[in-house]
């Protein structure tokens, strides 16, 4: 059995969403002080690196990381590679890629590549089409390498709000870099924060027995 990480390495010069919260820490008490142990404060943004949305995030009522549905964020995952640089992902992006049966599908894209401190720019995004085609053949989870499922300049975040209407949810920021395309096991547990918009994940994917 292989494990990949797919997950970004958070540090304090991780990139984040222009004008969002970046990643610092203070350290509370230190070994070096002649403390008897390390303590650090963590300052983040609930969107840092690999993240789980929740749907508070883009509905006033919608719901927060610890009501999320956890068996979603857990099992069978397909791997999809595609070519499109940039605009609006659809689904005659993944001719080649089959796709039945899957349940979750991540797709991987030239923005894997761009190291942890690096603002992707005019990334490509999915579209209404590429979900509602997605939520027909079953899929309960979208994985992005991208910061979001919406396009950067989203005002009302739709293509947010289809995943929800169609019970979707979706993990943004993977890095899938040396995943090759295929099947895989997903475990990418949000964590049981009440409150908040969204949840750090740390992404694995175990290959199939």
């Amino acid at each position: 059995m292989t494990i990949y990480d797919i997950s970004r390495t958070i540090t304090p010069s991780t990139a984040v969403w222009p004008g969002d919260t970046p990643f610092t820490f203070d350290q509370i008490a230190s070994l070096q002080q002649e403390a008897g142990f390390n303590l650090t404060t963590l300052h983040l943004s609930a969107h840092t690196g690999t993240h789980a949305d929740a749907p508070w995030h883009y509905l006033e009522s919608g719901a927060h990381p610890a009501d999320l549905p956890l068996e979603k964020y857990i099992g069978s995952a397909h791997v999809a590679s595609i070519t499109r640089q940039h605009g609006g992902i659809v689904p005659t992006d993944f001719e080649g890629h089959n796709l039945t049966g899957m349940q979750r599908l991540l797709i991987h894209t030239w923005v894997s590549d761009l190291p942890d401190d690096h603002w992707p720019e005019d990334f490509p995004h999915p579209t209404l089409e590429l979900v509602d085609w997605l939520a027909a053949q079953g899929i309960v989870l979208l994985g992005v390498d991208m910061p979001s499922v919406d396009r950067f300049d989203a005002s009302e975040l739709v293509c947010h709000r289809r995943l929800h209407q169609h019970g979707m949810v979706n993990l943004e920021t993977l890095n899938l870099s040396a995943v090759p395309d295929g099947e895989y096991e997903l475990i990418s547990l949000p964590l049981k924060l009440a409150h908040v918009c969204g949840s750090p994940v740390r992404a694995i994917l175990r290959t199939l027995s």
